[in-house]
């Protein structure tokens, strides 16, 4: 494509001999327009000549850039299953390098077959794919001139609606009052469902830090909690309790029963999501909505928890699922069932945007998951470069740019970057 249409025009001048000042001053004209426009080549001619990384959130957090030939570049994020991944990011460059990225499916199935024997169901490795999968459908999009959501076929919604999460864990020993306050405070900057966490580590009810059966004192504050946040912001306001998989079976069937009260969202992870029996026995309980999977590793990991009934809601976590394109098979399986998608997201506004293309293309989306850092954390203010406000009325819009639409400063993520890791090597 470089130069063929300005071969055509000058060969179609000399050979029709037009010596007319106008005609000569068009043809040049034209030239020297077409000289301006980028000399890419077609889209179907893009190559991946690198995958690079870097590390924020002291390992826990993984950005990866996989770079082109056509001077284009996409990128992706993977959460928590990522510390001491670099070799795992270099592997998987080696199978990439002179690929075709438009291959997406293609590349992710080869990459996750490589690892048959080598942790390939679970963990740092689908962490990792995660990350890489994303990056491919964002540089897929950007080569091709559409965002991630039509390569996904399409979407069912402009906007997709996002809880806060008033992360409310980090604070030492919250009480009901804390709950009130950042219930209404949430109301306040216009969101309409919100989370709250249950469990408490250094909670003096406990019985000892290993013993996972909550104590009456322990179930007592679960409950004065969840009436002061309800109180607080009435019955228009969706609330969802997490409880972090930190507790025993018959405490998630106590605890279920005892928020039944507060008509909440969901009640998330009351128990490991390992034991899908176990789960079962807590949703046959009760009436409160139960929620799992932010820890549950690619659809096949989803299967029994759906063919049983084990949950009410899924939760899969997009940037350590397999990536986007297995968010929208955890979507399509569910939605089998009827089971709302509903995915975690602990990520950057680069992973929350391109969750959200998820969600706008699957039918049976219920709500994204939003943390309250994103206003409140310089680091989550400076990492991204997007148009637009991130959120507004507890609504994300979704980006209609290529590729998934936001931009990373690199120079801010290397303010940020953490300590002892390669950046973007």
């Amino acid at each position: 494509m470089k130069n063929t249409r300005r071969n055509f025009i000058t060969a179609g001048l000399a050979a029709s001999a037009l010596t007319m000042t106008k005609v000569k001053s068009f043809g040049a004209v034209y030239e020297t327009a077409i000289d301006a426009q980028p000399k890419m080549s077609a889209p179907t001619d893009i190559k991946i000549t690198g995958l690079k990384c870097a590390y924020i959130r002291g390992g826990s957090g993984l950005f990866v850039k996989i770079e082109s030939n056509q001077d284009i570049y996409g990128l992706g994020e993977g959460v928590d299953a990522v510390p001491g991944t670099y070799q795992l990011v270099k592997r998987f460059e080696r199978m990439l390098m002179n690929r075709s990225p438009l291959q997406v499916n293609r590349l992710f199935e080869d990459m996750r077959r490589s690892g048959h024997f080598g942790g390939a169901q679970s963990g740092v490795f689908v962490a990792v794919l995660s990350a890489i999968e994303t990056a491919l459908w964002d540089l897929a999009g950007k080569a091709l001139g559409l965002p991630v959501y039509q390569l996904l076929g399409g979407k069912f919604r402009d906007k997709v609606r996002v809880y806060c999460d008033t992360a409310l864990y980090q604070a030492r020993l919250p009480t009901p009052e804390d709950f009130a306050k950042n219930a209404s405070e949430a109301k306040a900057m216009g969101f309409n469902a919100i989370k709250f966490d249950l469990d408490q580590a250094n909670d003096p009810g406990k019985y000892d830090r290993y013993n996972w059966t909550a104590s009456p004192r322990e179930l007592d504050r679960m409950v004065k909690q969840m009436a002061a946040a309800r109180e607080a912001v009435g019955n228009d306001v969706d609330i969802c309790a997490d409880m972090h998989g930190r507790y025993d079976a018959p405490t998630g069937e106590k605890v279920a029963k005892l928020m039944e009260p507060f008509n909440l969202m969901w009640l998330e992870e009351p128990i490991p999501a390992e034991n899908v029996d176990a789960y079962k026995k807590i949703t046959d309980s009760t009436t409160t909505p139960i929620c799992a999977g932010e820890n549950t590793y690619l659809a096949f990991g989803f299967t029994r928890l759906l063919e049983t009934g084990a949950v009410d809601i899924i939760m899969p976590d997009l940037q350590k699922v397999g990536g986007l394109g297995e968010g929208v098979r955890c979507a399509n399986l569910s939605n089998l069932y009827y089971v709302p998608f509903a995915p975690h997201m602990v990520a950057t506004f680069l992973g929350a945007m391109a969750t959200a293309h998820v969600c706008a293309s699957v039918p049976n989306f219920m709500i994204m998951e939003w943390q309250i850092y994103f206003h409140t954390n310089e680091m989550f203010k400076e990492i991204v470069i997007h148009e637009g406000p991130q959120v507004e009325n507890s609504f994300l819009t979704v980006s209609d740019k290529p590729g998934i639409g936001v931009d990373l400063n690199f120079e801010a993520v290397k303010k940020y970057a953490a300590q002892g890791y390669p950046f973007f090597e």
